[in-house]
C-alpha cells in the first residue's frame, strides 16, 4: 500500500451508517428556515420536488460511483467526463459543499448544548466539536466508521421516537394555518416562497452523495455502494417528510421557523420542558448532529485529498498519518470552518443568521455538482459504453434526466433568491480555480482515474 493509497476497510452496513449519517443532521435543524420563507404547505411541496430529484440522482450517481470507486466521488467522474475543467469544476463545488456545511452543524450543536448549559457559549462548544471529530477522523476509517454507524442508528431511532411522543399533540390545522406563506391560500407568494425555500429542503437530504468518498475504503464497492445508497435515500425520504409534517402540527409552527433547535422546542410544547422524553431528546439528537458533522468531516478530508494527489491542490494535502487516514486534509477543513464559526456576527449575509448562510452556500457547491455529476453521466454513457457499470441508472435517460432538470430549476431558484451569495460562490469558485492553476503550472501531473 502506497503512501497515498486508502485501505478497503467497510462493508454495506457502514456505507449506509455514513450515507444516512452524512445527511441525518438535516432532520434535525435548518429545515425550518424554509418554514419562514414557504409555510408549512409551501415548503411541503418543496421538499416532496427535492425528494423526488434526490431520489433520481442517487439512482443515477450509483453507476458513476461503482464505475469509478475513487476518493475523489464526483470530481473523478466528472474528470473522466470532461477532463481538466470539469473535474475542477465538480471538485470545487463539492469541496465548497462540505467544506461550509460542517460550520452550520457545529453551530447546531452548540444550540443544543445550550438548552442543557445555558452558560455555555455555543460558539465554544461548536469549536470544541471540531477538535474532537476531527481527532477522531485521524486515527482511523474503520473506527470513524463503527462511530458513525453507532451514532447514526442512535439518532434514526431517537427520530422515530420523536414523532411517536409528539403524535398525541398533532393538529392538522395546526400545520394547514397559514400554510401557504403565511396566508391559508395559495397565491403567487405562495409559489415564489416554494422555490425561495428549495435550499432548506435540499438540507434534508444534503451530503448524501459523500458516502461515495469513501468508495475507495469499501469492500466490494460494486455490490455494497448500491444497496447501501437505495436504503439510505429511502430512510431519509421517510423521516424527512414525518419529522416536517409532525413538528408542523404541534401548536404555532412559527416559533419554530428561525431557531436552530426546532425538535426540542415542539417537543417542549407537547411534554413540558421538564419531562424526561424531553431531556432525552436533547442529548439523543446531538446524536444526529454528531453524525452528520463527523461524517461530513471524512467527506471533505477525501476530496482535499483526492484533489491533492490529482495535481490539483498541494501534494502535501494527499500525505496520509500512521493510521492511513488523510490528516493534513482533515485539518484543512477544520481551520476553514472554525474561522467560519469565529465571523459569526460579525458579516451579515442577506439578514441571514449564519446557520442559513453556511446552509445556502453549502447547497450552491451541491447543486452545480449534482449538475456536473448527472452531465457526467450522459457524457461517459457516450463516451465510453464498454465501462464496467455494474449497477445502471433505472429507467435511463429518464431518471437522470429528471434529476439533472429538477437541479437546473433549482440552482436558477437558488440565484434569483440569493444573489449575494450567489456572488460569494462565484467568487469561491474562480479563486480556487486560480489556485488549481497555479499548483498544476508548477508541475503537478494530473491524474485521471482508471
Amino acid at each position: 500500500m502506497t503512501a497515498t493509497q486508502l485501505k478497503p476497510t467497510l462493508g454495506t452496513l457502514h456505507l449506509w451508517g455514513l450515507a444516512v449519517g452524512l445527511v441525518i443532521s438535516g432532520e434535525y435543524f435548518g429545515w425550518s428556515y424554509g418554514w419562514g420563507t414557504a409555510g408549512t404547505l409551501g415548503f411541503l411541496v418543496t421538499t416532496l420536488m427535492v425528494a423526488v430529484m434526490y431520489t433520481c440522482f442517487i439512482f443515477s450517481f450509483t453507476e458513476l460511483t461503482t464505475a469509478i470507486p475513487n476518493a475523489g466521488g464526483p470530481f473523478a467522474y466528472s474528470l473522466r467526463a470532461f477532463g481538466v475543467t470539469g473535474g475542477m469544476i465538480a471538485g470545487l463545488a463539492t469541496l465548497i459543499e462540505f467544506v461550509f456545511a460542517p460550520p452550520a452543524i457545529a453551530m447546531a450543536i452548540g444550540a443544543y448544548l445550550n438548552v442543557q448549559y445555558p452558560s455555555l457559549d455555543p460558539k465554544v462548544a461548536a469549536i470544541g466539536a471540531y477538535i474532537v471529530f476531527m481527532t477522531l477522523n485521524i486515527l482511523g476509517v474503520s473506527i470513524a466508521a463503527t462511530f458513525e454507524l453507532v451514532v447514526t442508528v442512535l439518532a434514526v431511532a431517537e427520530l422515530l421516537v420523536f414523532m411517536g411522543v409528539v403524535a398525541p399533540g398533532f393538529s392538522f390545522s395546526n400545520f394547514v394555518l397559514g400554510g401557504w406563506a403565511g396566508s391559508d391560500t395559495f397565491s403567487l407568494p405562495a409559489i415564489s416562497g416554494i422555490f425561495a425555500a428549495i435550499p432548506f429542503a435540499i438540507w434534508f437530504f444534503l451530503a448524501i452523495e459523500g458516502a461515495a468518498m469513501a468508495a475507495e475504503e469499501a469492500k466490494d464497492p460494486k455490490r455494497t455502494i448500491p444497496r447501501a445508497y437505495v436504503a439510505g435515500i429511502l430512510t431519509l425520504v421517510v423521516l424527512a417528510i414525518g419529522v416536517m409534517i409532525f413538528a408542523g402540527g404541534v401548536g404555532d409552527w412559527r416559533a419554530l421557523s428561525n431557531i436552530n433547535d426546532p425538535l426540542p422546542q415542539a417537543m417542549k410544547a407537547v411534554v413540558g420542558g421538564n419531562s424526561n422524553w424531553m431531556h432525552m431528546l436533547v442529548w439523543i439528537g446531538l446524536f444526529g448532529l454528531v453524525a452528520s458533522f463527523h461524517g461530513i468531516i471524512l467527506g471533505y478530508s477525501r476530496q482535499f485529498f483526492a484533489l491533492a494527489r490529482a495535481g490539483f491542490l498541494p501534494a502535501s494535502l494527499a500525505k496520509l498519518s500512521r493510521f492511513q487516514t488523510p490528516h493534513r486534509a482533515i485539518l484543512a477543513g477544520g481551520v476553514i470552518g472554525i474561522l467560519a464559526i469565529l465571523s459569526d456576527g460579525l458579516v451579515n449575509l442577506q439578514g441571514m443568521t449564519l446557520t442559513a448562510a453556511m446552509i445556502t452556500m453549502s447547497v450552491f457547491g451541491a447543486i452545480v455538482m449534482y449538475i456536473v455529476s448527472m452531465l457526467s453521466l450522459f457524457k461517459l454513457r457516450r463516451s465510453e459504453p464498454n465501462l464496467e457499470r455494474s449497477f445502471r441508472a433505472p429507467g435511463y435517460p429518464i431518471v437522470p434526466g429528471i434529476a439533472l432538470v429538477l437541479a437546473v430549476v433549482c440552482l436558477i431558484a437558488m440565484v434569483w433568491f440569493n444573489l449575494v451569495i450567489c456572488g460569494i460562490f462565484i467568487g469561491l469558485m474562480a479563486v480556487g480555480a486560480l489556485f488549481c492553476k497555479v499548483v498544476r503550472g508548477r508541475g503537478a501531473v494530473v491524474a485521471v482515474p482508471g
